[in-house]
C-alpha cells in the first residue's frame, strides 16, 4: 500500500549530549535557582540575499512577547548580552564518535551557522548549528538507509507556558549540546521508520555520553507521498508512536487530495473578503464570541467539506482552527457545525444573510482582538485556496495520539547564514576517538548468562559496567534485579529512586557478595539508602538487623519448641529452619539463619 503511494520518509533525531558545559559557554547543563525574568520581542531579518524566510515571516506577524526565566546556572550568553565562547570540544568529540559509528564522512573543518528561529525558543532569534559529517548509512533488515547529515547544535529554550500574545520560556535548557542526525528520504514504510529511529537511538546511547529521560531525545519526521508534499512533523517524543504518525500523515495527504478533486467538481471558490459580523453576535450566548470583535469569511460550495475527517478525530476545519490558534485565538466556528456552542439558529440565519452565503457555502468566523482575527482569517483564506492544489508544504506538531497539528509553513534556505562570532574548528585532532561497543552487541554477549529481554535491558542501562563487575561473583539475575528491577518497583511506589547513585548499588551488591546480607534483602537495603543516602555498610547491616531481630525470634522459638528438640535432638533443625525462613526469607541470608539456629539448638541441648 505505502509503496504504491510513493511514500518517502526521512527522520531527524535530536539528542542532548551529557557534557559538563553548554555548547558555547561554561554554564552547566543542569538547572539551578530562578533569579529573574527577561522580556523580549524578536523581529524578522532578511538573509544575505535579501530574502525573507516564510516560516519566520508568519511567526513575526503573530507579534508575541517572549518572557525568559533566568537562573543562577545561566549567563549572559543565553540572554544574548555577551558573545559566545568557542565550541565545546567535549561535545565535538562525541559528535565525531557518533559520526564514525554511522560510517560518515567527517568534514575537515567545522563551521558554525546561524539558523533563523523567531518563535521565541532562542533569545538571539537564531539557532547556532554546525555541520560535522555527511554521507553515512545504517543497516535495517539487510537494507541500507542513507544518513545525510550530522550536525552539532545548541538546544532551544524549554517552553513553560503560552497565551494569546505571549510565551514563557526557561533558559536552563538553552545551549545544551545537541546532536542532530538526518537520514535520507529512503524509508518506505511506517514500520521501517520506527526501526530506523530505534537503531539510531541505540547507537547514540551506546556512547554512554548522551542524556536520558523525557525531553532529552526527540524525532522530527519528514513525510511525502506521490502528488502530495513534504511535511515535517516536529517533536515526536516516543518511539512507539512514530509508525502511527507516518500512517496518519499519509492518510491526511490522501484525504486532502480527495478533497481537491471534489472541490474541482463543485467549482468551489474562496473569497478574499473579510466581513465584520460583530453586531450579529453582540448578545450571543457563545462565551468565546461574546464581547469580542467577530469577523467572517465565505467559502463557496464548501458545504460538508470543512467537516470532512482527514485524520482520526480531526477534520479540514481542524486545520483552519490550528492556524487561528497560532495567532492566539481560541479557534474558529464554521457553519458545517452550527448552530451549537451557544450560537443559535437565528444567529446563523442572520450571518448567512449578511455575508450572502448560499446553502452550499460555508461561513467561517472567529472572535478576538481585531488585528489577530484579521491576520488569522487572511491566513485561513490562503490555506483554503491551497485546497484546490492539494497538500501544502508545512511544519506540523506531533500530538500524543499520532495525529498532527499545524505549526507554521515549511522553512526555506533563506534562514541560514554564517556565524561570525565563533571560529571554525579543525577535526583532525579528534579523529582518533574510539568506537564503543554497540548496546545490541553487548546484549548478545549477556544472552549467554541471561534471558534475552533481561540481557538487553541491562545492556542498555547506565549501570552495565556495574553488572560486568559483579556478574561473575553473584548470580547475574540477582545483579540485574538490584540494578534495574527493584528500582523500577520502588519507583512505582513513588519513592525517590533518583537519589540512588552508582556507589549505592555497588555497596548493596558488595554486601551480598561478601555474605553480609541476603540477596533477598537487597530491596530493604535500597529502601534504607533512599531514606538515608549517606548511610554506610555498617549502618545498613545494623538497620536490617534491628528491623529483623533474628536472634530474639530464634530464642523464643527454641523455647516454644523444646519438646520437639528434646525428642529429635539436632534432627529438629530441619523443621525449625522452615519456621524461621517462613518469617525471615528475603530479609536475612539463609546461611546466617542456619548458623544461628544450629548454635541455638546445641546450646539448648547442652543446657538440658
Amino acid at each position: 500500500m505505502f509503496e504504491d503511494l510513493g511514500l518517502k520518509v526521512g527522520i531527524e533525531i535530536h539528542q542532548q549530549l551529557d557534557t559538563k558545559e553548554k555548547l558555547f559557554c561554561k554554564c552547566p547543563t543542569e538547572s539551578g535557582k530562578e533569579i529573574l525574568e527577561i522580556n523580549r520581542y524578536l523581529r524578522l531579518k532578511r538573509s544575505e540575499m535579501g530574502e525573507e524566510d516564510r516560516a519566520a515571516k508568519e511567526e513575526f506577524e503573530r507579534g508575541r512577547k517572549f518572557i525568559y526565566k533566568f537562573y543562577d546556572t545561566t549567563c549572559l550568553v543565553e540572554t544574548d548580552e555577551e558573545p559566545p565562547s568557542e565550541m565545546n570540544k567535549e561535545a565535538l568529540k562525541i559528535a565525531i564518535q557518533v559520526a564514525k559509528m554511522l560510517n560518515m564522512l567527517i568534514l575537515d573543518e567545522v563551521h558554525v551557522m546561524r539558523k533563523i528561529v523567531i518563535d521565541g525558543s532562542n533569545t538571539t532569534g537564531f539557532q547556532r548549528t554546525a555541520l560535522v559529517a555527511v554521507d553515512g548509512e545504517i543497516e535495517i533488515r539487510e537494507e541500507k538507509i542513507g544518513v545525510a547529515t550530522l550536525c552539532l547544535e545548541e538546544e532551544a529554550c524549554r517552553k513553560i507556558k503560552e497565551g494569546e500574545d505571549f510565551a514563557i520560556y526557561s533558559l536552563d535548557r538553552l545551549g545544551i549540546p545537541l546532536i542532530e542526525i538526518g537520514t535520507k528520504a529512503e524509508i518506505k514504510s511506517p514500520k521501517m521508520a520506527k526501526e530506523v529511529a530505534k537503531k539510531i537511538g541505540m547507537i547514540l546511547r551506546s556512547t554512554g555520553r548522551v542524556k536520558r529521560g523525557i525531553g532529552t531525545i526527540r524525532q522530527d519526521v519528514n513525510i511525502s507521498i506521490r502528488s502530495g508534499a513534504r511535511v515535517e512533523i516536529k517533536g515526536v517524543q516516543e518511539l512507539d508512536v512514530i509508525d502511527r504518525v507516518v500512517e496518519y500523515e499519509v492518510l491526511r495527504q490522501v484525504n486532502l487530495l480527495k478533497i481537491r478533486e471534489e472541490l474541482k467538481e463543485r467549482y468551489a471558490e474562496v473569497s478574499d473578503r473579510i466581513f465584520d459580523v460583530t453586531e450579529i453576535f453582540k448578545n450571543t450566548e457563545c462565551k468565546i464570541l461574546r464581547g469580542k470583535k467577530v469577523k467572517a469569511i465565505v467559502m463557496k460550495n464548501f458545504s460538508g467539506i470543512v467537516g470532512k475527517e482527514i485524520q482520526p478525530g480531526r477534520r479540514l476545519g481542524s486545520e483552519f482552527a490550528d492556524i487561528a490558534k497560532t495567532f492566539g485565538l481560541g479557534g474558529i466556528f464554521h457553519t458545517d457545525e452550527l448552530p451549537g456552542y451557544g450560537i443559535k439558529a437565528e444567529e446563523v440565519r442572520k450571518l448567512r444573510e449578511f455575508v450572502e452565503a448560499g446553502e452550499r457555502d460555508v461561513v467561517i468566523l472567529a472572535g478576538g482582538k481585531e488585528d489577530k482575527v484579521e491576520k488569522a482569517l487572511t491566513r485561513i483564506i490562503n490555506r483554503a485556496k491551497y485546497c484546490f492544489l492539494g497538500v501544502p508544504e508545512e511544519t506540523r506538531k506531533a500530538n500524543e495520539d499520532g495525529t498532527t497539528s499545524y505549526l507554521r509553513p515549511l522553512p526555506g534556505a533563506a534562514r541560514m547564514y554564517p556565524e561570525t562570532d565563533i571560529p571554525p574548528v579543525l577535526t583532525k585532532d579528534f579523529l582518533s576517538v574510539e568506537i564503543p561497543e554497540l548496546i545490541e552487541d553487548r546484549a548478545k554477549r549477556y544472552e549467554k548468562i541471561l534471558p534475552p529481554d533481561m540481557a538487553y535491558e541491562i545492556a542498555d542501562s547506565d549501570y552495565y559496567r556495574i553488572f560486568e563487575d559483579f556478574c561473575n561473583s553473584i548470580p547475574p539475575t540477582t545483579v540485574v534485579r538490584v540494578l534495574n528491577i527493584i528500582p523500577r518497583e520502588l519507583r512505582r511506589e513513588n519513592l525517590k529512586v533518583d537519589v540512588l547513585e552508582e556507589r549505592h548499588f555497588r555497596m548493596v551488591l558488595d554486601l551480598i557478595k561478601r555474605g553480609k546480607i541476603a540477596k533477598e534483602g537487597a530491596e530493604d537495603a535500597l529502601r534504607i539508602l533512599i531514606e538515608r543516602p549517606s548511610a554506610n555498610e555498617g549502618e545498613i547491616i545494623k538497620s536490617l538487623a534491628s528491623k529483623f531481630d533474628l536472634d530474639s525470634f530464634i530464642e523464643k522459638m527454641v523455647e516454644s519448641k523444646k519438646e520437639l528438640i528434646l525428642e529429635k535432638g539436632e534432627m529438629a533443625f530441619k523443621p525449625l529452619m522452615g519456621i524461621v525462613m517462613a518469617e525471615f526469607r528475603g530479609k536475612v541470608d539463609g546461611k546466617i539463619v542456619a548458623e544461628k539456629l544450629k548454635k541455638a539448638i546445641k546450646k539448648y541441648l547442652s543446657k538440658d
